[in-house]
């Protein structure tokens, strides 16, 4: 199974929403074998799975990006630039990376694809080659499709029973071939009506629902997928994330929360097919805000599960976890990860 976790929107939370999910996953499913596709440029995902800010995160991404054979998310965009509309001999092992040897915090069942920063720099060489004029040849679903051949080039012996993907928020070429790779979307939002507009934004540049215009139809992204032969990937989850002890019912943040549950309703009344679930109750997940033992366990680079209790010292500022805030943490994290 293959998810995604994206939203039209930055500062949801979904990149340190993703790297507990991610890891909390692993450490409960050791028998699965477990990869992580990092494609957002900031990479800070890879930085976290790599040891975070106090155990040279940063410093190890930067030597994947040196070896002989870019080990990263970018350095197969770059061999797949010079032939992008043939599958090359692909082996994945070259941009794979084992976190555990980096980061102990995370177990050994689960490997990642680092972002990389270059995928940017690439983005307008990828959209170009999209657009392409070739008789016979959808160039754009060969282009979209570059992950998916990456995925499938992986040998039966080594294949991976659960993938994640990351990305950027925006709908860049990059996004698009995250998207086009899975099979379920986890879309992350937060008590604010700008996350009730990038909900709806997920709805129409995926699916085409709601759009301003007829004349957007022939070129939007599921009328290219659809008629390239391909599935668009279903609506998994919907992860309200970073609420708080005070969006009660007499609250503005639980009127918008509302509202994107009236919303969501009304799109799974009008087009069930885009969702796995058909009740909000096995669709929404809710997740309180992390606070400082959220920012221990960035730092550290470590999953709720494995973060002790009591101070700890982080850029010399001695910062105390306490045990139930953690447990509600941990509560939080297996909202989510049971339904996986």
């Amino acid at each position: 199974m293959k998810y995604t976790f994206w939203n039209n929107k930055g500062g949801t939370g979904k990149t340190s929403l993703c790297f507990q999910t991610i890891a909390e996953y692993a450490i409960s499913n050791p028998t699965q074998k477990i990869l992580c596709v990092d494609l957002c440029p900031q990479a800070n995902l890879t930085e976290l799975m790599l040891g975070g800010l106090l155990n040279n995160g940063s410093s190890r991404l930067t030597e994947l990006w040196d070896e002989p054979i870019r080990r990263s998310i970018g350095g197969y965009f770059q061999v797949r630039l010079s032939t992008p509309y043939n599958i090359p001999a692909i082996n994945i092992n070259n941009y794979i990376a084992k976190v555990n040897d980096y980061n102990i915090n995370i177990p050994e069942n689960l490997d990642i694809i680092a972002g990389d920063r270059i995928i940017e720099l690439q983005a307008n060489s990828i959209s170009a080659l999209s657009i392409t004029q070739i008789p016979g040849v959808d160039t754009y679903v060969k282009v979209v499709s570059w992950l998916r051949d990456l995925f499938d080039s992986i040998e039966s012996e080594n294949e991976y029973d659960v993938i994640f993907i990351d990305t950027n928020p925006s709908f860049a070429i990059y996004t698009q071939i995250a998207i086009t790779a899975t099979e379920r979307l986890i879309v992350p939002v937060m008590a604010d009506d700008s996350s009730r507009r990038a909900l709806s934004n997920v709805f129409s540049l995926i699916y085409g629902i709601n759009l301003p215009s007829s004349i957007y139809n022939d070129y939007a992204y599921n009328t290219k997928i659809t008629s390239g032969g391909l599935e668009l990937p279903k609506i998994h989850l919907v992860v309200k994330n970073r609420l708080t002890q005070y969006m009660g019912p007499a609250s503005a943040y639980y009127s918008v929360l509302t509202s994107i549950d009236e919303d969501i309703q009304n799109i799974i009344d009008h087009y069930p097919e885009i969702f796995t679930f058909d009740s909000l109750a096995d669709g929404i997940s809710n997740v309180r805000d992390f606070q400082t033992t959220g920012v221990v366990s960035f730092a550290k680079a470590v999953p709720f599960t494995k973060l002790s209790v009591g101070r700890h010292n982080i850029f010399g500022t001695e910062t105390q976890v306490r045990q139930d805030y953690l447990n509600n943490c941990i509560i939080a994290m297996e909202s989510i990860t049971e339904k996986l």
